[in-house]
């Protein structure tokens, strides 16, 4: 809920959100439509075995990918969480400077 809350206030033209199966609770999704947002749950295949890609999944996955590039963001040993976001921002900061500056 309070995610839903942070992510509207700081992205107020946002309105479609993917989840994992995990979140799929009453409580986000009345969250998110009393905030006006459309949430997709991804969720694996009925039947599936094994790995398969899932449409968007991919997107997160190669995200936590880039992220541990840096070791301080493999293990997070931090108590305060405004200290683990701060690191997740500079990573990611890292990351696009390195990509406008080498195209």
């Amino acid at each position: 809920e309070r995610i839903v809350k942070a992510i509207r206030k700081r992205w107020p033209w946002l309105k479609h959100l993917f989840a994992d199966g995990a979140y799929d609770r009453g409580k986000l999704m009345s969250a998110a439509a009393y905030r006006d947002f459309v949430i997709e749950v991804v969720r694996k295949l009925a039947g599936q075995q094994g790995f398969q890609v899932l449409p968007r999944r991919w997107v997160v996955e190669r995200t936590f990918g880039w992220m541990t590039r840096w070791r301080r963001l493999v293990r997070d040993y931090k108590r305060r969480c405004d200290v683990s976001e701060a690191m997740i921002h500079v990573s990611m900061g890292a990351l696009l400077i390195r990509r406008i500056a080498h195209p």
